[in-house]
């Protein structure tokens, strides 16, 4: 065929005629849909905010830079799949969408940024600056690396970022926070009530007979659900982390003393502190005549008095060494015995007398005390380097068709054999299946899995392997009667004694409320009326939270009941109610306001967005966006 192209294209009469086949061609894929390669459909567009454009390679770096973030802090790989799972795609999208929205009201409104504003904002960043606290210029370079940005790059992104900044603090920045409200806030978190009460104990309910067997069945029937059992599955498990690759008995304590010395003054000493106290002085020579008159016979606090200053005023409360950022001062404190004054010092504030007055010595602990930990640490650290062989070598095993447990006692392990374990990591008996290594991960691996899959391991926090195998599995069932009889019986007794003890409840409400006395009343039941003046919405010592509910309920002078704890029954009174005036300058009334305007300020800007975004226009490419995650979105 392509000899009889060429053989044809020989004349211009053939090429004549292969012209105007190629033209049916190119207008057959324009018709078709092929075209879109020449209208630059495949140029990877993902979303359009307006007249701006996020592409896919924008939205893929944006969201692997998430991704990675969140496997550093989860200190483990996060799959595709259980990104998608938590959002991770949407969340992207959604960022990417506002900032864009954000981008075009900027060209809309003429905002801009010159080259040497950027500069300054990022030489004043904490994050680039050094341990002089100066800009320094590797550290730069080093974020910039970590995150895959030039410089340039870098810029445009801050210019743009500023800029968002500046149209969010134009409509949010001001925002005050109503009084109205920081009264409502501080009355529901601060209001008090003294309350008066009774607590009905299960044994408050009395003797009563067991259950006839058709009561015991009829019961039975109607909770069935609550005593069928669970799925169980027997698992064959096998862990591999740094702390189980090699045992801390191996490691010497000349080893573990070595490291001691290393970190004992980071880790396993309190500096000695000091309380000092100091009157600074206008020039040297009226520190030296203060000084003069303290050795004549003048105390400290009349020095003090003559400066007119307060106990306040010359406190510099428990410092350690290290805290006292002016050197001279701190030498000269550190020098000092426990009550004396030293002679004038000069400082950075001028010339000082200094007083100690008190001591508390540094303390270390020793190394017998904390050598089992430092011996842990250092097994840890060797074990690292083991774990990687020893999952390669079981790897090795189980590709060459073993089962876990041969795999291990091929690697001198003993691979781990559950005989039943439920989904919540109890046996059949209740207990808790101890010394699971990454138990939630396990668990719900294990019963997403099947008899006879090949599972991928499971990673743990400190870099290590969790192996696993089903080797059976107990569906759920429904227990029969005869089964259950215990748990039946006990269930149908609780139920009954919380009934007497609400239907006992009950009575000594309405004869509360009728002008009863809670005393009296208490007296005739064999109980005590107990009393409590610091019960609080955020709760109170012995009492439950569906109890500070209903307290709650009920006007000052109310009464009621609720639930207490164990299986009790509490009856109360409220006393009074009392809600101290708001102070804003409070540090509690100034946090209630900082949160407010922190929640009503996002509230704010996520309307603002959202009204940008409708006149704007947003549209998504959901093929594009399926692409770039490879899964499906849910656009």
């Amino acid at each position: 065929m392509l000899q009889g192209l060429r053989t044809a294209s020989q004349s211009w009469y053939g090429r004549t005629i292969l012209a105007i086949v190629m033209g049916f061609i190119v207008v057959s894929f324009a018709i078709w849909g092929i075209g879109d390669i020449f209208r630059g459909f495949g140029t990877g567009k993902l979303a359009q905010v307006g007249s701006i454009d996020i592409s896919s390679q924008e939205y893929r770096t944006a969201y692997q830079n998430e991704l990675q973030r969140l496997q550093r802090q989860a200190r483990r790989a996060i799959t595709n799949d259980e990104a998608r799972a938590i959002g991770l795609d949407r969340e992207v999208l959604s960022r990417l969408v506002t900032e864009a929205a954000l981008d075009q009201k900027a060209r809309q409104l003429g905002l801009a940024m010159a080259d040497e504003d950027i500069a300054k904002t990022i030489f004043s960043d904490p994050s680039f600056k050094g341990p002089n606290g100066q800009f320094d210029r590797a550290r730069f370079n080093d974020v910039l690396r970590n995150y895959g940005y030039s410089e340039r790059a870098f810029i445009n992104e801050q210019r743009q970022t500023y800029l968002r900044q500046e149209i969010l603090q134009a409509v949010a920045g001001s925002l005050i926070v109503p009084q109205a409200m920081l009264e409502a806030i501080n009355r529901y978190r601060n209001e008090t009530r003294s309350v008066d009460y009774v607590v009905l104990p299960p044994t408050a309910a009395g003797d009563f007979p067991a259950p006839s067997e058709d009561a015991l069945q009829k019961y039975y029937n109607e909770h069935k659900q609550t005593f069928r059992a669970p799925e169980y599955r027997r698992l064959v498990t096998l862990a591999v982390t740094p702390t189980t690759a090699v045992n801390p008995e191996s490691i010497s304590d000349a080893d573990a003393q070595k490291l001691y010395q290393e970190v004992k003054a980071a880790r396993f000493s309190t500096p000695e502190r000091r309380d000092i106290q100091q009157i600074i002085f206008p020039d040297e020579a009226a520190a030296a005549e203060a000084s003069a008159k303290i050795k004549a016979g003048a105390s400290f606090e009349s020095i003090a008095a003559d400066r007119k200053l307060t106990e306040k005023d010359i406190e510099l409360g428990p410092l350690q060494k290290s805290d006292i950022a002016d050197q001279a001062l701190a030498a000269a404190a550190f020098q000092l015995a426990e009550g004396a004054i030293s002679e004038p010092v000069k400082t950075a504030f001028g010339y000082a007398i200094l007083r100690v007055s008190k001591i508390e010595p540094g303390t270390t602990k020793p190394f017998e005390e904390v050598s089992a930990e430092l011996k842990k640490e250092i097994a840890a650290q060797r074990g690292k380097s083991d774990v990687q062989k020893l999952h390669d070598a079981i790897e090795d095993q189980r590709s060459a068709g073993k089962s876990l447990a041969e795999a291990a006692n091929a690697v001198g392990l003993n691979a781990r054999t559950i005989d039943a374990i439920d989904a919540t990591g109890r046996d059949k008996e209740g207990k808790k299946v101890e010394g699971l290594i990454a138990e939630p991960d396990l668990l719900k691996a294990a019963f997403a899995s099947d008899i006879g899959v090949d599972n991928d391991t499971v990673n743990t926090p400190d870099g290590g392997y969790v192996w696993f195998e089903v080797a059976g599995i107990e569906p759920a069932h429904e227990r029969k009667l005869e089964e259950v009889k215990a748990e039946v019986e006990a269930a149908w007794r609780n139920d009954e004694t919380q009934r007497i003890l609400g239907e006992k409840a009950t009575a000594m409400v309405k004869e509360l409320q009728g002008g009863g006395d809670l005393a009296a009343l208490a007296s005739a039941a064999s109980l005590q009326v107990q009393h409590s003046n610091e019960v609080k919405r955020s709760g109170a010592a012995g009492f439950t939270p569906a109890a500070i509910v209903q307290i709650f309920n009920v006007p000052a002078g109310g009464v009621g009941q609720a639930a207490a704890e164990g299986s009790s029954r509490m009856v109360f009174h409220v006393l009074d109610s009392i809600v101290q005036p708001f102070d804003p300058d409070k540090p509690d009334s100034k946090q209630i306001a900082e949160q407010l305007k922190s929640g009503l300020s996002e509230d704010l800007i996520s309307e603002y967005v959202r009204r940008l975004q409708n006149d704007y226009g947003v549209s998504v490419n959901p093929g594009a966006l399926q692409a770039a995650t490879g899964g499906d979105s849910g656009y």
